[in-house]
């Protein structure tokens, strides 16, 4: 392979692959009820200084797949195959050790809920001393100053008092800002947002989103924003990929997705999103049924049980039923995960989104 040195039998360096890259990365986790496959074949890459929203319904393997992108899924006993490439390194195959050293310096991750990620029993400003002492050698004095002035930079009020507030002494929105704060605090150049805007009102969910894409502007940090709502990410994102059952079903640039998305599940994402030009008396348009188990998928396409398409798919391009579709191209960075002709897609996509945008 091009580009790539052998050390030991393990590919190590590969300056010749974008920023980063996953390539078939596939997660599973065994239970007493069978073999979770959370994560399934999954691929995508990302330039630096770009940003990839994964988007997708609870259990799609989402959070799974940024979990493994940070080295904490073995941790928690999965079963991790695939590569994983930041700036030219493959990650998966480093130990735990090398990972951590990792986490936090090159690569950092803000989680759903701050209260779960924040000790309850340390106040902030310490908890962001340690993570700055823990990979730079930095005096405790210098790491306190330099604490503080990242609280003021992702907008805490009055920050010389809340550094040594609790995080239970704060608002939601502050404790996620504390959370963005700690994640940036050594200048990371791959920084995941876990749903980072789940447990918010809708005005502070704004500020938030605008904060990270501030920051990123600001650092030159590559972004993967993980969310199970479409309508967050229009003003965020470069690219969107969709997942569902544990594997992408379509990715594309972000306005592709919007005005021109093909696969009926992102379709389903799309008319599930509240609109302000919608009347009181026009009702959502939720997708039908629930996503299937990890532990026991349909055998063809996963979402045919919950798809309203599924039965125009013409017999000479296979069975929703029966054949799994594969993720192929549909356009310029557009792929698609469909048994649908493209022709039948986008008349599809025609017709769903120009209702949406109520010109049907």
């Amino acid at each position: 392979m091009i580009g790539v040195e052998e050390v030991e039998g393990r590919a190590q360096h590969s300056p010749e692959r974008p920023f980063l890259s996953v390539e078939n990365l596939a997660v599973q986790f065994k239970t007493e009820d069978g073999i979770v496959q959370a994560v399934d074949g999954v691929s995508f890459s990302l330039e630096r200084g770009k940003t990839l929203a994964i988007v997708g319904e609870s259990g799609s393997g989402k959070s799974v797949t940024a979990q493994a992108v940070m080295g904490l899924v073995k941790a928690m006993g999965g079963i991790v195959s695939g590569e994983i490439w930041l700036d030219g390194q493959e990650l998966n195959g480093l130990s735990p050790a090398e990972v951590q050293a990792l986490r936090g310096a090159e690569m950092a991750m803000i989680f759903q809920d701050p209260m779960s990620s924040l000790h309850p029993f340390y106040r902030i400003g310490d908890q962001i001393v340690e993570a700055i002492m823990a990979h730079r050698k930095v005096g405790k004095g210098a790491a306190r100053k330099e604490a503080l002035e990242m609280l003021k930079h992702v907008g805490i009020p009055a920050a010389e008092r809340r550094i040594d507030a609790f995080p239970h002494q704060l608002s939601g929105g502050m404790r996620q800002r504390v959370m963005i704060a700690m994640a940036l605090i050594n200048s990371p150049q791959l920084l995941i947002a876990d749903e980072p805007t789940t447990a918010l009102d809708v005005t502070v969910q704004a500020q938030i989103l605008e904060l990270i894409r501030r920051l990123q502007g600001e650092f030159g940090t590559t972004v993967i924003m993980i969310t199970h709502d479409l309508g967050v990410v229009a003003d965020v994102a470069d690219d969107v990929a969709v997942m569902y059952a544990a594997r992408i079903v379509e990715q594309a640039p972000t306005s592709e997705t919007y005005y021109h998305a093909q696969m009926p599940y992102t379709l389903g994402l799309l008319a599930s999103i509240p609109r302000m030009d919608r009347g009181q008396q026009d009702r959502l348009d939720p997708i039908p049924g629930n996503p299937p188990s990890p532990i026991h998928l349909p055998p063809g396409c996963v979402f045919q049980p919950r798809c309203k398409y599924w039965e125009q798919v013409p017999e000479s391009a296979g069975h929703c039923k029966t054949d799994r579709p594969e993720l192929l191209a549909s356009g310029a960075g557009h792929s698609v995960r469909c048994l649908l002709p493209t022709d039948a897609r986008r008349q599809i996509s025609q017709e769903v989104l120009q209702s949406l945008r109520g010109e049907g």
